[in-house]
């Protein structure tokens, strides 16, 4: 009998251990394969709002970081392919879109106090140059407008893809980071803390975009 019971219970665990992967296709069971991404084809891509990110962070009484985002933007990437130092970018963030997941903080950064949502509705960035660094990596310089006040930035990056999605697009993802001082566009909004500052004044901003090339029609469509 307690042999018995013992198989029954090593039965229930294998069962539990089990569920989670019944349905999954084998792929999916034995881990993730390497992606076998194929070269970017130039063209003019769109990025994908949904599938795609401007995030920031902020230092926060000198002891933690309060992330947001911007979450209404467009924008498009000009790939060159022979020679992607000739690429382009820009894109466009709507100011009154920030979110920070606390609505009476997300007011706050709207009012003069911070972004100025009603002046100053919108965010803009302009690339002027592309750089290669290293084997994988490049450096996309250009303007970026916050608040009236435009400066140059430059933004390390690194691209993947390209692949063919489920309707026949061709899409590929740029993961981006850098950090400015909002001081330099006219957001000064803060007071001493602790020898610091109650809001940190090198904001770290991050990009992970998702671009799309639509793909070609068949004849007589």
């Amino acid at each position: 009998m307690k042999t018995l019971r013992n198989a029954i219970v090593a039965a229930a665990l294998a069962a539990l251990v089990l569920v989670p992967y019944a349905g999954r296709p084998a792929a999916a069971q034995g881990g993730a394969s390497k992606v076998a991404y194929a070269p970017i084809p130039a063209g003019d891509y769109k990025i994908d709002p949904a599938h795609s990110r401007i995030g920031f962070a902020v230092r926060h009484l000198e002891i933690n970081w309060v992330e947001g985002r911007f979450k209404d933007f467009q924008g498009t990437i000009h790939f060159d392919d022979k020679d992607v130092t000739k690429s382009a970018v820009e894109f466009t963030a709507k100011v009154a879109s920030v979110d920070t997941e606390v609505e009476a903080r997300d007011k706050h950064l709207r009012t003069a106090d911070f972004f100025d949502a009603e002046k100053y509705p919108e965010m803009t960035f302009k690339s002027t140059s592309v750089e290669r660094k290293g084997k994988s990596g490049y450096v996309l310089r250009g303007d970026l407008t916050i608040k009236g006040v435009t400066k140059p930035v430059a933004l390390p990056f690194t691209v993947a893809g390209a692949v063919k999605d489920p309707w026949g697009n061709t899409r590929f993802g740029v993961e981006a980071e850098t950090k400015i001082n909002r001081r330099d566009f006219g957001i000064n909004y803060g007071n001493a803390f602790a020898g610091g500052l109650d809001v940190g004044n090198e904001v770290t901003v991050t990009l992970q975009l998702e671009a799309v090339l639509p793909g070609q029609k068949p004849a007589g469509e």
